[in-house]
């Protein structure tokens, strides 16, 4: 299924590059264009392989499956310079509308991480202070100065600060967590892991941080249930009876 859109994308950017009548209409074609990773009118050149890419996600895939690992590298987002719109094939600095047929090559649009996406309901907005772009709309997030990385409003002052906190792989997948595309969970300890992982360590009964062993949720319920338990459970005869022989031994 994923190489017949692949066909399909193709062959609508064969078609719109063959169609003198394209309308400059800045919407032309959103929605249409892009990858797994985002929706966008505008395919990118790698500067470091010189090799067109429909995203850096698309790139870092590929380069990293490279047979030879000392080939293997990262798209640095902010070193791209060339793009390609998707709509007229051609191929221009970096820009938010195209400089031949108009488009916007990206609804949304960010000139410092040279990063474009059609689907706003994200609600993209760049970081000066991470230094790349966010997700989630930024009147719900604020930037952490001590843990270097930006949380959710609802954490301000009630979170433990560990410097560069999300400058750090995620202890269950080991994938980067600073800009990693999944959401991410910070604990009570104050150390980062993916929700995902966090939600599937909880599922397998794992409540302590893989870093510091630290109750990862408030254990308090379950640790008076098990005083619950303890105290419902009448002592068998036999520890009695070894109870009650301590007893008469020390009166010797």
């Amino acid at each position: 299924m994923g190489g017949s859109a692949s066909l399909q994308s193709d062959s609508m950017e064969a078609a719109a590059a063959a169609d003198s009548s394209i309308p400059r209409d800045k919407d032309f074609g959103k929605f249409q264009f892009g990858c797994e990773h985002y929706k966008r009118r505008c395919k990118i050149r790698a500067p470091c392989c010189n090799l067109i890419f429909s995203c850096r996600h698309c790139h870092n895939d590929s380069a990293n499956s490279l047979p030879d690992p000392k080939e293997r590298h990262d798209l640095v987002r902010q070193n791209v310079k060339q793009v390609v719109c998707s709509i007229c094939q051609t191929e221009q600095e970096v820009a938010k509308v195209c400089s031949n047929c108009g488009v916007n090559m990206g609804e949304y649009f960010c000139d410092i991480c040279k990063f474009f996406d059609d689907d706003i309901s994200k609600e993209q907005f760049h970081c000066d202070d991470c230094g790349i772009c966010r997700v989630g709309g930024r009147d719900k997030f604020f930037h952490c100065q001590n843990c270097g990385a930006c949380y959710g409003m609802g954490l301000r002052d009630k979170h433990s600060c560990i410097e560069n906190s999300t400058k750090n792989s995620c202890p269950v997948c080991y994938e980067y967590l600073f800009d990693s595309v999944k959401a991410a969970h910070v604990m009570k300890c104050g150390h980062t892991m993916h929700m995902d992982c966090f939600e599937q360590m909880i599922n397998e009964n794992q409540y302590r941080c893989p870093i510091c062993a630290k109750s990862m949720v408030d254990m308090s319920p379950s640790w008076h249930l098990l005083d619950f338990e303890i105290s419902a459970t009448e002592m068998p005869v036999e520890y009695k009876f070894e109870k009650m022989s301590a007893g008469f031994n020390s009166l010797q």
